[in-house]
């Protein structure tokens, strides 16, 4: 049977088994969601031995339990170890959903709900694909499955787990779907990855809240403080003003430059879609690559003093602020990290007391295009999507890519199948239903080329 004929007979049950998966709240951030974790981790270890991996098991870790699978073939043949996470991002501002988030529905062609893109409903594609090459008695290399249930707060277990069974993760290539196309019309692969750098700034004024009328202007306000403080880390010109920030900061060459301008991108249907009437970020650099070669900062949340309905005039005693650097290839997060600490702390006031901790980071990644399962990868989007898929650097982060590479010395094929549209950790998370189809045409597509690739002729 072919694939498309697999996927059409096989449909119903596909889903309900990715339905059965965004049910379960799986959110890492969240404490109270450990036995959803679980539960989670439990349900695919039933899914994978169901789709005929000769053994699975859910492994504890520092953290939230793994999911290891695999499937023997012969000790002579290599073997892909497939990677994929199971926890979701938080479902808030739940009031702007469609549908509930955990509750998924198909609507206008999409898959809706949490996890249906990132990353359960784009790792339901490489197990199906697996569960055809089995029945079908196709699979000639050995399948390696390890899930995570920490991607969204930066695999702090796994990066230990890998440290300690090199041996059970021994693989030839690693394969991952948890990254986007340029369109649904425009396949491509992902050639690159930025790091990332997170922390948590605390400032702290008086000893209490203060009524604003008897201290205001007399006593530094934290909130406006930090205001300040990170109103100075970009420059007018958008650039990190952060000393020594950018001394590992590779240039674009002309070649790859060349490579992104010829990417088909509609600057106005860009802003359309997220809703801006102007674009800013660094000087010099165009949008694609201001996003996906270049770094950046960001501000991903602020709060402190009354946030209540009515008011309430205090002058508050702390604030806060999570802020983040999108870093590119060759910067490393400890490094950046450092840099950033001890830039706040230089700049800040001697009147307020300033507590900059550290969150979590990673490496940037960059594919090498002549390895034999990036060729693959490309013939499997070109079978399933009937074009040749362009190579792009994206600008998001996977930081555990890069451990894998330092730790396991094994390169990652990064073939996702998401859209910019599939909103993934923004409210109303959908997929579309002919992606996930094609999805899995292309990934079974990759397994029978990376069999004709590493094959002596």
């Amino acid at each position: 049977m072919d694939i498309k004929s697999y996927i059409e007979q096989h449909e119903g049950r596909f889903l309900n088994e990715l339905f059965s998966l965004i049910r379960i709240p799986s959110i890492s951030a969240s404490p109270q969601h450990k036995q959803d974790m679980l539960k989670c981790a439990e349900r695919w270890k039933e899914l994978l031995l169901e789709a005929g991996v000769d053994k699975a098991e859910i492994i504890p870790s520092q953290g939230n339990p793994l999911v290891y699978a695999e499937k023997h073939i012969s000790a002579d043949a290599p073997t892909v170890l497939i990677y994929a996470h199971y926890d979701v991002m938080p479902a808030e501002p739940m009031h702007l959903w469609k549908s509930q988030p955990f509750e998924p529905v198909i609507r206008d062609g999409h898959i809706w709900g949490r996890g249906a893109d990132d990353d359960k409903g784009q790792s339901m594609i490489q197990v199906k694909a697996f569960e055809y090459m089995v029945k079908e008695k196709l699979l000639k290399h050995n399948v390696k499955f390890i899930f995570e249930g920490e991607e969204e707060i930066g695999s702090p277990s796994l990066n230990v787990f890998l440290k300690e069974h090199r041996e059970l993760l021994k693989a030839d290539v690693i394969l991952v779907s948890d990254t986007s196309m340029l369109g649904a019309d425009t396949p491509s692969l992902t050639i690159g990855l930025r790091g990332l750098a997170y922390w948590e700034i605390e400032i702290t004024g008086p000893n209490r809240d203060l009524h604003s009328g008897h201290f205001g202007g007399a006593v530094a306000n934290p909130i406006n403080v930090l205001c300040n403080l990170l109103s100075q880390i970009t420059d007018e010109k958008g650039r990190i003003t952060i000393p020594h920030f950018y001394d590992d900061v590779e240039d674009i060459s002309n070649t790859e430059r060349n490579m992104i301008a010829h990417i088909p991108f509609d600057e106005k249907q860009y802003m359309h879609a997220i809703g801006v009437k102007a674009l800013k970020g660094e000087e010099g650099y165009s949008t694609l690559e201001r996003n996906s070669c270049r770094p950046s900062f960001d501000i991903c949340g602020i709060w402190g003093g009354y946030t209540g309905e009515g008011s309430k005039t205090i002058l508050p005693s702390k604030a806060y602020a999570k802020v983040s650097c999108r870093l590119v290839p060759h910067q490393s997060h400890h490094k950046i990290s450092q840099l950033f600490v001890d830039y706040i702390n230089r700049i800040a006031p001697d009147y307020v007391q300033v507590k900059v901790t550290p969150m979590h980071g990673g490496e940037g990644y960059v594919c090498p295009l002549s390895h034999p399962a990036y060729k693959a990868a490309e013939k499997g989007f070109a079978k399933a999507f009937g074009k040749q898929p362009l190579g792009v650097r994206r600008g998001g982060s996977i930081p555990i890519i890069c451990d894998f590479e330092q730790l396991l010395g094994i390169k990652t094929i990064l073939m996702g199948f998401g859209l910019e549209s599939d909103a993934i950790h923004s409210p109303n998370e959908n997929f579309p239903l002919d992606i996930f189809r094609k999805g899995i045409e292309a990934v079974v597509a990759f397994h029978r080329a990376y069999d004709e690739c590493i094959t002596p002729q």
